[in-house]
């Protein structure tokens, strides 16, 4: 006697057997934290990341301060091979080779070398050094005070060339000077709009030269916090901008980057090209505020990010948002 087949169960769509999804951010901490763990003497301190998901493939790029002396090619590749294959392993996604970008170097202090018989031991300075209050750099306003002196010399010279020459030489006087002579003995204060234009210009010449004398100048550099107090330094505000761009403009998912700075504020406009508007906000804006703090700067400009949609991204899905430096 045959048993009948029993009816096997119906099979689900592969289509419908569900997905397992691995957001951006879990995929950047992951490669940081890998690129925190490569084996290189000295350790390596991660600093930022950007990642980016398209299906069952990933982009990651890893900001890093490697240990100073030691050979940054060799360095480099080893953390770029560490983390393309722990990302892929952990996260289970084809990971491009990553993107190593070396920020800093740090350098041990001294006297911390190492033990007798054991392996060397390196403490590495983490953070910056303390921030020491530094005032604006001062112009000596060369330019206002030689156009100013030579204005003043050259009438000077004139007149004096006129008396010695009368005095000394027994010449007349110059016909200008007899003219210029004989105006003044007729007008005085209240000689008319010539005069009052000629006072109101000389009050705003010397208003003007005491702002000069009293206001620090050099709008387009910012100061860096010293290391001491020997030592001075500052930053165009040009240069600012430039680093901000560049590191915006390295994340994967941010095209035609804008960055304008000022002495108190720094605007950063981006167009987001694919991805989760959120998430890329977030990265412009630690990328921006990274990139911002490495400056040294006695008081950073305030940050404004804007991220603008791109092709097949809703505009409803960017906005813009502000982000305070410390000042």
């Amino acid at each position: 006697m045959t048993t009948p087949p029993r009816p096997s169960a119906p099979r689900t769509p592969a289509a419908l057997r569900g997905t397992t999804t691995v957001a951006d951010r879990v995929v950047r901490r992951v490669a940081q934290r890998a690129a925190a763990e490569t084996p290189i003497p000295g350790g390596v301190r991660a600093d930022g990341g950007s990642a980016a998901v398209r299906g069952p493939d990933a982009r990651v790029g890893v900001t890093v301060a490697l240990p100073y002396p030691g050979v940054l090619d060799a360095s480099g590749r080893a953390v770029q091979r560490h983390v393309t294959a722990r990302t892929a392993e952990l996260t289970g996604l084809a990971v491009r080779p990553v993107s190593v970008r070396v920020r800093a170097l740090d350098r041990p202090e001294r006297g911390t070398e190492g033990t007798a018989g054991g392996p060397p031991v390196s403490l590495v300075k983490r953070g910056p050094h303390p921030v020491r209050r530094a005032r604006r750099p001062w112009s000596p306003r060369r330019l206002p005070v030689a156009l100013a002196a030579l204005a003043v010399a050259a009438g000077c010279a004139v007149l004096l060339s006129d008396v010695v020459a009368v005095h000394a030489a027994g010449r007349a006087p110059a016909a200008w000077r007899v003219r210029l002579v004989a105006w003044l003995s007729a007008h005085g204060p209240d000689g008319g709009t010539v005069t009052a234009c000629a006072a109101a210009g000389t009050i705003v010449l010397g208003l003007w030269m005491v702002a000069l004398a009293l206001t620090p100048g050099r709008r387009a550099r910012l100061p860096m916090a010293p290391p001491d107090e020997e030592t001075y330094a500052d930053l165009p505000r040009g240069t600012v901008a430039v680093l901000l761009r560049d590191s915006v403009a390295a994340l994967p998912a941010t095209t035609r980057v804008r960055v304008r700075v000022g002495r108190r504020r720094a605007r950063v406009r981006a167009e987001l090209a694919f991805g989760d508007p959120a998430s890329a906000r977030e990265e412009v804006t630690r990328a921006a505020e990274d990139a911002l703090g490495g400056c040294g700067l006695t008081r950073p400009p305030r940050l404004r990010v804007r991220l603008r949609s791109g092709p097949g991204i809703p505009a409803a899905a960017v906005v813009g948002t502000g982000a305070g430096a410390p000042g």
